[in-house]
């Protein structure tokens, strides 16, 4: 996608350890008209497929995963990090390794909201060794769900996380795969089809 390949020039930052800092418009203030630009893409990309219900993981695959779910009239479920009050019966759990915060999350979703009716598409801001990807992916399976696919705004293409998910036969889109980056040349997208 075009729009944010050049959002990402103008307003990423590319730091040590292939950190790649895009907190001005899409995982800390959020650019909500590109949101959107986003949302329409991914509804044409996964058009036709049934989509009823958007899965992410907190925190910042949520505001994308919103605005994408108007495109498929649906709600949005979010995988949380922690254990809390409000999330009570049964739960989906996961254990997720997280590149950018070098953790590891038992991430939950509860069993009220997934089910085999449904038919669910992942949306994620990021896909690098795709370790949060592989997480939903289990607990959609363990839900009896069918896992329609997996829309990410930036794959790092570098890295394994695509290559390790589509070899498993997942169906994943990414708007913009970055091929490198570094701090002095910035980052270099795949050319696109």
């Amino acid at each position: 996608m075009r729009l944010l390949e050049e959002r990402i020039r103008k307003d990423g930052h590319v730091k040590a350890g292939n950190v790649l800092k895009v907190d001005s418009f899409l995982n800390h203030q959020m650019d909500i008209d590109l949101f959107q630009e986003m949302g329409k893409e991914f509804a044409r990309i996964f058009e036709g497929c049934g989509v009823n219900k958007i899965l992410t993981i907190e925190a910042s695959g949520i505001g994308i995963a919103c605005v994408t779910a108007q495109f498929f009239h649906c709600p949005v479920v979010f995988a949380k990090k922690s254990q809390s009050k409000n999330i009570d019966g049964e739960v989906f759990t996961s254990r997720v390794e997280s590149f950018t915060h070098n953790r590891v999350y038992d991430v939950i979703v509860s069993q009220k909201f997934l089910g085999p009716q449904d038919r669910v598409l992942i949306i994620d801001d990021f896909l690098a060794k795709g370790n949060a990807l592989m997480g939903l992916c289990e607990i959609v399976k363990r839900s009896g769900a069918f896992l329609v696919g997996a829309g990410i705004a930036v794959e790092k293409g570098f890295q394994e996380g695509g290559r390790r998910l589509r070899s498993q036969g997942i169906r994943v889109e990414s708007l913009a795969i970055i091929d490198r980056m570094d701090e002095e040349e910035g980052v270099v997208f795949r050319p696109q089809p």
